[in-house]
């Protein structure tokens, strides 16, 4: 169970950055990742796995004129 943007969300034990942000639907999106304060590098996703009550901000940049 981790928090996202304010949300209470479930995902299996063992889920990575890389698999939550699949399992979210946000492949190909510019988005940046934050948990618990820390901003997670992209090259990091794959190896950085949630931990129970994991506070995490997800940030998607919008294009506009």
């Amino acid at each position: 169970e981790v928090i996202i943007n304010g949300e209470v969300q479930h995902f299996p034990d063992n889920t990575h950055i890389l698999d939550m942000v699949h399992l979210l639907s946000l492949e190909g999106r510019r988005i940046a990742i934050e948990i618990n304060g820390e901003v997670i590098p992209r090259s990091q996703y794959p190896a950085r796995r949630l931990q129970d009550n994991d506070k995490i901000e997800i940030i998607r940049a919008v294009g506009g004129g």
